[in-house]
């Protein structure tokens, strides 16, 4: 039977010879991940339905990272991390990641990559939607509810039905004023918000395969906001070095059959991209950043684990560098390693922070901040009125903030242009 990457690697999991879209299996999860927001209602659950005594099925398979409202003083939200905190203590857990301690890391789909968690072949699970990031490394990672995690944390199963897949073929060099960004976003304009429900996207072609980890991170991030249960990148010899540098950890890397069973196939020519952007208030209202060009902003912001990887401050910073920012312009680091990159790294010869600095970018600490709205206090929030373009994943009504805003999503490239002027511009007069 000629299976997909994503059937095959549940076929796998589910210790079966082969899987079909629609079949349900029982899974062994390899990974479940959790953070702030949705780690306590997980652990209540948990040990409502398992006893005060539950335990956890494999403590070294849990992963913990707060980062969603961390940098806040809310006493909600801080609440939040004192009860991880206190559960990570109780049980002893080897892997969490504790804020204002140096074992701090930042988003956790970021952090999962960096840390060594993704594995081709491996299945993850996350109490996130955006867990389907981890799907670049050729792997199966997709979001569910607290129960869901709850059952997990305390059998390590769960019962799952197979998704067909949907195929995405980018061809040709992806060219310089393009990013993954403006291919996701061509994608989500074209099948909208509900086109990929329930479906696996599986990303292939040269301008996708001429990526790094980074942005093929990307590509699987949004996968979500086109209602997918997962999104997928066979893993290569740029996975596996990635991986290799992080991890000694066992995998099996997966691809699909020539003759694998899709539900479509979209096939797309690069050269004849645009870049993009999403107007408000849905990722699918897909529109050419020439089409909107002169909206007046009034907030710029460069971050999340969309944007705010390493290679998305590299493009904008090759925009940025030798200019000044017309509005308040947010740089927020996906995690604390890329946090010390930025400091690291250079652009004719300049540091990218320096780069930033001297533009008159505001550069905050490592977390979600603003992509998820958060407390009143939390840096970049969007409030009444304002008009931001962000790299950020989502730009439904208070997103960011405040519901009377209006967010328009894009690549760095267009962000970092469309800050210099101080209005919606194509990354193309600044290439």
């Amino acid at each position: 039977m000629q299976m997909t990457i994503t059937e095959k690697i549940l076929s796998k999991s589910a210790g079966k010879k082969n899987v079909k879209p629609g079949e349900n299996v029982w899974l062994d999860v390899d990974v479940l991940m959790t953070h702030d927001v949705c780690g306590p209602p997980t652990i209540e659950i948990w040990k409502k339905e398992f006893g005060e005594n539950a335990k956890i099925w494999d403590k070294d398979k849990l992963v913990i990272f707060p980062d969603h409202y961390i940098f806040t003083k809310n006493s909600h939200a801080n609440r939040n991390v004192e009860i991880l905190r206190q559960f990570a203590k109780d049980y002893n857990l080897p892997n969490y990641y504790d804020v204002g301690t140096a074992d701090y890391k930042g988003v956790c789909h970021i952090a999962l990559a960096e840390e060594g968690f993704n594995l081709p072949g491996t299945v993850l699970f996350g109490t996130d939607s955006h867990t389907c990031t981890s799907g670049a490394f050729g792997m199966f990672a997709t979001g569910v509810g607290n129960t869901d995690a709850a059952f997990i944390l305390g059998t390590g199963k769960i019962w799952e039905r197979i998704p067909e897949s949907i195929k995405f073929v980018f061809n040709g060099e992806l060219p310089k004023y393009l990013t993954a960004k403006d291919l996701i976003l061509q994608v989500l304009g074209d099948i909208t918000t509900d086109g990929g429900t329930y479906c696996a996207l599986e990303f292939d072609g040269e301008a996708v395969f001429e990526m790094d980890m980074n942005e093929r991170m990307t590509l699987t991030n949004m996968a979500i906001e086109g209602g997918a249960m997962n999104g997928i990148i066979k893993a290569d010899e740029v996975t596996m070095n990635y991986v290799k540098a992080r991890t000694y950890k066992p995998y099996e890397i997966f691809e699909s059959d020539d003759d694998a069973k899709y539900k479509s196939i979209y096939n797309y020519d690069v050269s004849k991209l645009e870049p993009l952007v999403a107007k408000p208030h849905s990722p699918d209202n897909k529109d050419t950043v020439r089409n909107v060009e002169g909206t007046k902003l009034t907030k710029c912001y460069i971050g999340s684990c969309t944007g705010g990887k390493l290679s998305d401050f590299t493009n904008a910073a090759k925009i940025i560098y030798g200019n000044r920012v017309k509005v308040p312009t947010f740089i927020v680091p996906a995690s604390t390693l890329i946090s010390r990159q930025l400091e690291e790294e250079k652009f004719n010869g300049i540091s990218l922070k320096q780069i930033f600095e001297n533009a008159g970018c505001y550069i905050a600490q490592s977390s979600c901040a603003a992509c998820l709205g958060g407390p009143s206090d939390t840096i970049g929030r969007a409030v009444d009125g304002e008009v931001v373009i962000s790299t950020t994943n989502r730009n439904f009504p208070g997103r960011m903030g405040s519901k009377k805003s209006d967010v328009y999503l894009a690549s760095p490239l267009t962000v970092a242009a469309s800050a210099i002027r101080g209005s919606i511009t194509d990354p193309r007069d600044y290439l």
